[in-house]
């Protein structure tokens, strides 16, 4: 029953991804489909029109095997050499410095989050 609620909540994320392709190439926005559906599945999500809940296993077990999911494209960089041919040391500092810089405006944001979660318990505990 368990393997089956997994299923069904991946099948939900795979429908906001669809239609956030949908509303891309129906609209011809310049986002990604996928963004636009990770934004659909927030403002759903924020609206209280969708529970966390009903994607949390789902969206759990796709986040455990996220690194897996990002090996065809890290292989298929390596059909092109001439990529890096010149630009290699150019390329690995960028790609440093940008994970340095992602890393930390998600443990600031996290942190942001987290404090702006537990000041929102403590008022609905002094209400």
């Amino acid at each position: 029953m368990a393997i089956l609620k997994g299923i069904l909540q991946i099948g939900i994320l795979y429908g906001f991804s669809l239609a956030g392709n949908f509303l891309q190439n129906a609209f011809h926005l310049p986002l990604p489909g996928n963004i636009i559906g990770l934004l659909l599945l927030l403002s759903a999500l924020l609206l209280n029109l969708f529970k966390v809940q009903w994607i949390s296993q789902g969206s759990g077990y796709l986040l455990a095997i996220l690194p897996l999911l990002l090996v065809p494209a890290t292989v298929g960089i390596m059909n092109y050499p001439s990529l890096f041919t010149g630009k290699g040391v150019f390329i690995f500092i960028i790609v440093v410095l940008s994970t340095i810089v992602t890393i930390l405006l998600t443990a600031k944001t996290s942190q942001s989050l987290e404090q702006w979660i537990s000041k929102r318990k403590e008022r609905a505990k002094s209400a």
